[in-house]
């Protein structure tokens, strides 16, 4: 099933099918459907294709001589507009239609209206005044109306127009009605008045403020004088509509029918108005009926009105049907504003597909879309998926001069992180800031967390700068991210400028951020910050883990110095107090360290202090001191341990091992068998790295003498043990004799007899009539197979049997088991070796593709 962004997809390539195959309307689809199911499966037009039919469309809304003057006007060159060859000619018409052109920029009206106050043949009249009022109200900027209306009055002397008239409108649009009725009030003391506009403005301005005493008083003003008209007659339709008092509204309206008056589209779209806004939407729908089957009212304005309320009521399916039913059958073209508002209202709710269908009603009906509209669309593709078409739109927005909002910028920025194109996503950014435009929080950290993740590390410094500029203090959580990201890259010293701005702010950051910049400055080998960092860390609450806790302590104890080690455990010391397990910790890192000799300061200091050391703290030492080979002290300090308490397993595990690894096979394995004799059951591990170091001095007898042993106290053989007989025995034959020998010794067991089969496999004895199948059942039976011993016998069949190598491969994937760099390289190397050079190169390639050098 395809899915809604596809179809819609699907739906715009179809549209723009249509406005290439022909410059007709979109009937013949629906006239000759197999012609066009042909002509749609033919075609295929692009992204850029899309996105310039968009754009083409953008442009039916500019007027490019009305562009260039506003482009000049705000322009910093001082260009002199006059000298522009444009074919304008300057006079009250051309000025309001270049306000209404750019109403919805202030300040660019602004500055057009003072040009053309400014030139010697023209004068502003009252209907530019009023123009220039209406958009400032509009845009709630009455400071600077009143500022205008100040600098009216003071150059008074040089306008021709009809001063007190123009006062008093701007002052009532103003929302100054206590000054507008005090300059009417002294206009009529002084023997002038109002003419009709200006009572009519004055009426309905009042009305607006809710004086609905002075509304009756100023009513019976325009009457007495003759001024009462259809205008009159709508004020007060609003007035009623505004009291609640939507009988009488309906009422008076029937009685203007009654008397052959006429009822104007406005006066029954305000009655229509008062209705939706009481929710009284099935009363309106009946009026729009009634008016319908009456005729001679236009009803549009009605019509968007109820599409308007439908819509803030949240009763977008209703309004829809509304919409559909009267362009069906009334041929009603909506406005923008009403195409704009189920946009907006259908992207909320993600009906991508109805969104599609209104875009290309707007288009067959030649309706010129606006800012609101671009940013529509531009919201539309990015949840379409169709990124690059949004982005190819938004780079052309600028040059139409329209302006994507801050949704706009949001839903372009968090999809480009999502899909991973960051740099796409910081650029958008960029040009977004000069259009005054700055993410919210959750956008700005979708950002920076992308930043952060692509090492994109010094835009996210300017990222930052722009945050700050903007008075926008970033949240602590993406300075966390940034410091973490920091130290990742090695640039530790940043991270921890940033964590000193953020505790000269007090904001406490969490202890993981603090663990990566512990880390960073240990792999640094800055121990002086490493503890300091620690410290802070524990003054601000915070509980530093094991793990990170042992990391600091080793690296102190790795400097040739102890004086960071011993300071550090002072400190810890009086903050924890003399815990056993600060004590541990320290004896640890001191072992870790190569250094016995602080390891064995500090087990004396828990002593001094009367601190019973506990069984980690004997492990602890007795590993300290093996690992710097001082096997000596390690065997007194191991004798000396029974004084205070029994050996157990987890000590005997420390001796046997830590004897192993320092290469005293002798002295393990007497300690193995005083543990046995002592009924202590020691660790596997215990037992793997005594026969591995027996391998390890050619010493095979003895490592099945101890498997034998092992496998005769209840326990399997391990995969680590297999492997570790393998990989000698692919270098020696001594390995399978003296599993022969063992065998005649009477000493072996069925598990061995198991493993002298699987040996047997890795001597080549049992290998060339074998089947793959066969040789993984012998050294199943033996010990469970993983990676490793899988690709020692990889490497087993490749030196002489590279078919049944190849068999060996594949059989790995179909049980799952992922190839690493080890097993491509065998085969590859494999496969040359025998001549197969096509097969190695592909395996070659494969194994650069996952990531693999060779």
């Amino acid at each position: 099933m395809l899915t809604k962004p596809y179809r819609c997809i699907t739906k715009i390539r179809r549209l723009f099918f249509f406005q290439s195959f022909s410059s007709s309307t979109i009937t013949p689809y629906f006239q000759n459907p197999s012609l066009i199911h042909h002509q749609l499966n033919n075609s295929s037009p692009n992204s850029h294709e899309i996105a310039s039919s968009f754009r083409d469309w953008f442009k039916t809304s500019k007027n490019p001589n009305f562009d260039r003057v506003f482009e000049v006007l705000n322009s910093k060159n001082g260009e002199d507009l006059t000298k522009l060859d444009l074919g304008l000619n300057l006079n009250e018409t051309l000025v309001l239609h270049m306000l209404r052109y750019k109403s919805n920029d202030v300040l660019s009206c602004l500055k057009f209206f003072d040009w053309a106050g400014r030139q010697s043949n023209f004068r502003h009249s009252r209907a530019t005044y009023v123009a220039i009022f209406k958009i400032l109200s509009k845009a709630n900027l009455n400071s600077m109306m009143l500022d205008l209306l100040d600098t009216f009055n003071r150059d008074r002397l040089f306008h021709k127009t009809k001063f007190n008239d123009i006062v008093i409108i701007g002052y009532a649009l103003a929302g100054k009605l206590d000054v507008a009725l005090q300059l009417f009030g002294k206009m009529r003391f002084q023997g002038s008045d109002l003419d009709a506009v200006g009572y009519h403005v004055l009426l309905n301005s009042l009305v607006d403020g809710g004086c609905f005493d002075a509304v009756k008083v100023l009513l019976g003003q325009v009457r007495a004088r003759g001024h009462e008209n259809k205008v009159t007659s709508t004020i007060v339709m609003k007035s009623m509509c505004k009291q609640g008092q939507l009988v009488e509204a309906e009422a008076y309206m029937r009685d203007l029918m009654v008397r052959g008056e006429v009822v104007t589209e406005y006066l029954f779209s305000t009655l229509v108005d008062g209705l939706c806004k009481e929710k009284r939407f099935s009363h309106a729908g009946k009026l729009i009926y009634e008016f319908e089957e009456r005729g001679g009212v236009p009803l549009s304005q009605a019509y968007g009105i109820l599409i308007r309320e439908l819509l803030n009521a949240g009763k977008l399916d209703e309004a829809l049907k509304f919409f559909h039913e009267k362009k069906s059958l009334e041929q009603y073209i909506p406005n923008i504003y009403r195409y704009n508002s189920l946009l907006s209202r259908l992207l909320r709710q993600n009906r991508l597909q109805e969104v599609c269908d209104l875009l290309m009603d707007m288009k067959e009906s030649k309706i010129r879309p606006d800012n609101v509209t671009m940013n529509a669309v531009l919201c539309f593709f990015c949840k379409a998926g169709m990124m690059d078409v949004a982005l190819e739109l938004y780079k052309s927005s600028f040059e139409l001069g329209l302006t994507p909002n801050s949704l706009v910028f949001n839903y372009i920025i968090n999809i480009l992180c999502g899909d991973g194109t960051v740099d796409e996503a910081y650029w958008v950014l960029k040009t977004s800031l000069g259009k005054g435009y700055f993410p919210g929080k959750r956008t700005f950290s979708i950002l920076a967390d992308s930043l952060c993740r692509e090492g994109k590390l010094d835009n996210m410094k300017e990222l930052i700068m722009f945050s700050l500029d903007q008075k926008f203090m970033p949240p602590k959580s993406v300075y966390e991210n940034f410091i973490r990201a920091l130290c990742r890259a090695n640039r530790v010293e940043d991270g921890y400028l940033i964590l000193g701005e953020l505790n000269r702010l007090n904001e406490t950051v969490s202890d993981t951020t603090y663990s990566y910049l512990i880390v960073g400055f240990a792999k640094a080998s800055r121990v002086d910050l490493t503890i300091r960092l620690l410290m802070e860390m524990q003054d601000k609450g915070h509980r530093p883990a094991p793990k990170l806790f042992k990391s600091v302590i080793l690296r102190a104890s790795e400097m040739e110095s102890d004086k960071y080690f011993l300071q550090l455990l002072e400190m810890q010391l009086s903050r924890c107090g003399h815990d056993v397990q600060i004590y541990n910790y320290f004896i640890y890192g001191a072992g870790l360290g190569g250094k016995p000799e602080l390891g064995r300061e500090v087990f004396k200091m828990m002593q001094k202090y009367g601190i019973f050391p506990n069984l980690a703290s004997d492990v602890y030492m007795l590993k300290c001191l093996l690992k710097s080979e001082r096997i000596g002290e390690a065997m007194d300090f191991f004798v000396d341990i029974p004084r205070r308490r029994k050996l157990g397993r987890k000590l005997y595990n420390a001796m046997v091992v830590g004897l192993c690894k320092a290469g005293k096979s002798d002295f393990a394995a007497a300690i193995l068998r005083d543990a046995k004799k002592s009924g202590q059951n020691v660790s596997l591990q215990s037992y793997e790295e005594l026969i591995k170091l027996y391998c390890s001095e050619c010493n095979f007898d003895r490592a099945f003498r101890t498997i034998n042993v092992l496998v005769k106290s209840g326990r399997n053989i391990s995969s680590y043990i297999g492997n570790c007989l393998f990989l000698y025995s692919l270098h020696t034959g001594d390995v399978y004799r003296a599993w022969q020998r063992s065998r005649d010794a009477s000493e072996e067991t069925p598990a061995s007899a198991k493993l002298g089969q699987a040996l047997a496999v890795f001597s080549a004895y049992i290998m060339a009539d074998t089947k793959v199948e066969e040789l993984e059942e012998v050294i199943c039976k033996c010990f469970p197979m993983d990676l490793y011993t899988y690709n020692m016998l990889l490497r087993k069949l490749s030196m002489d049997h590279i078919d049944k190598a190849c068999q060996l491969f594949n059989r790995m994937r179909q049980r799952a088991i992922e190839p690493n760099r080890w097993t491509y390289d065998i085969l590859v190397r494999g496969l040359y070796k025998h001549g197969k050079f096509a097969e190695g190169q592909l395996c070659a390639e494969e194994m650069h593709r996952r990531g693999y050098l060779s």
